[in-house]
């Protein structure tokens, strides 16, 4: 909470607005996955507009060596895990499958797996998924709009802007086995992907 409150102050300085819908769709009982896009670096700051209590995230554990930035996301109890070691990314998710329901937390992942500032969706892993269907907890997609009108690294562009937020509904699991996992993942994408176009003021 205290990093949430010092990050969330941020956007003043950067001349970011963030303009936050369906927040209600977060009070779901017990543990849930959050999926969301996964743009640059200011994701932070859009993450700490919304970020539920009783939350953490996964992230690859390069960022653990990211200076302030690594020590941010330590400090806020982010799990990390190793993505060059498919047997170490299991075991973790596995992990965090199981304690979920222990500690009842609710676990934020970038399903795109890295950063992209395209405008678009890169295909999701199923990884998150996964866990969602062996924890039988509900996923709920998170859409940030894209920053491209406003934010491109490759072009040294960074203007102020403003960045819609929509907490979508729940998606329930319960019932679904490892089967399903592929069409909970494309029915995710394929959502995801028009409300990104749709916040985007893209056709």
């Amino acid at each position: 909470r205290i990093i949430k409150t010092v990050v969330k102050t941020f956007k003043y300085f950067f001349g970011l607005r963030f303009e936050v819908k369906g927040l209600e769709n977060f009070e779901v009982e017990g543990p849930a996955i959050i999926v969301s896009n996964h743009q640059s670096i200011l994701d932070m700051m859009g993450l700490m507009e919304v970020l539920p209590d009783n939350c953490v995230q996964v992230g690859k554990k390069e960022l653990m060596y990211a200076g302030t930035v690594g020590l941010v996301i330590y400090l806020g109890g982010v799990i990390f895990i190793n993505r060059k070691s498919t047997s170490s990314a299991k075991m973790v998710m596995a992990e965090v499958a199981k304690t979920m329901a222990t500690d009842n937390v609710k676990v934020w992942v970038y399903p795109e797996g890295t950063r992209n500032c395209t405008g678009d969706l890169l295909p999701f892993k199923k990884g998150a998924f996964h866990i969602a269907v062996q924890a039988q907890v509900p996923v709920i997609p998170v859409v940030y709009s894209s920053f491209t009108t406003f934010y491109n690294p490759k072009k040294n562009l960074f203007t102020s802007g403003k960045i819609k937020v929509e907490v979508l509904p729940p998606i329930e699991t319960k019932g679904l086995t490892s089967d399903d996992v592929s069409d909970l993942t494309d029915r995710c994408y394929c959502t995801m992907r028009e409300t990104l176009f749709r916040l985007s003021g893209r056709p």
